[in-house]
């Protein structure tokens, strides 16, 4: 198997779109927020937080565009705004997403954005389907060769401590295809059975000030 690290936490846009909802993460947590620009085969658009060691949070809304019922990441931000808005799930990036792929009987859908200043992200990701029915479940993500990653968008000095996880992590485990290894030696896991829905419960993050959780 290749690397594998936690590459970015997903966020669901409140009542109030994205923007606004980025503000207010931004602020808690110390950072900027940067427009990410749209996604068009997912019916989505994106606004950033730039975090340190090649991470981000990306705040994501549902645009009305016939995408966004299609494709299965437009239908899991869709559900979770409609829900009022939060965390949606967390996403590794891999270097051999067709070996996943493989392993697990999907096919990677192709994802890009245009940047406001006009540069196009383009990448590969695997296993929104995962999510959508157990979202305690990461899905994977493999950037184009080349391609600028979003964490670059900001000088940050805020970083991914902890996850927390409603949910069984050998369930996990077995869905990374990884039962022996850590996900990600700088960052911590820790799991709750769940009482009602599996997922992303908070995120911790050392901040200038100290730690925040969200």
């Amino acid at each position: 198997m290749g690397s594998m690290r936690v590459d970015h936490v997903s966020y669901a846009a409140e009542h109030d779109g994205a923007k606004a909802t980025a503000e207010r993460l931004g602020e808690l947590i110390g950072v900027p927020p940067v427009e990410g620009g749209n996604h068009p085969r997912f019916g989505t658009l994106s606004v950033i937080l730039p975090l340190m060691h090649q991470r981000y949070v990306e705040v994501v809304e549902v645009l009305d565009h016939p995408a966004s019922y299609k494709a299965p990441f437009g239908q899991v931000v869709r559900a979770r705004s409609e829900e009022g808005g939060g965390w949606l799930g967390w996403v590794l990036a891999v270097d051999d997403i067709d070996k996943h792929a493989e392993r697990l009987g999907r096919e990677p859908a192709r994802g890009n954005r245009h940047r406001p200043d006009g540069v196009e992200l383009t990448w590969r990701q695997l296993g929104v389907r995962g999510l959508q029915a157990d979202p305690q479940l990461p899905f994977f993500i493999q950037w184009d060769e080349g391609v600028e990653h979003p964490s670059s968008a900001g000088a940050s000095q805020t970083r991914l401590r902890t996850l927390q996880l409603a949910g069984d992590f050998a369930r996990i485990k077995e869905w990374l295809g990884r039962p022996e290894e850590k996900i990600s030696p700088s960052i911590e896991f820790t799991f709750v059975a769940p009482h009602g829905q599996p997922g992303l419960l908070s995120v911790t993050f050392e901040t200038p000030t100290g730690l925040v959780t969200v």
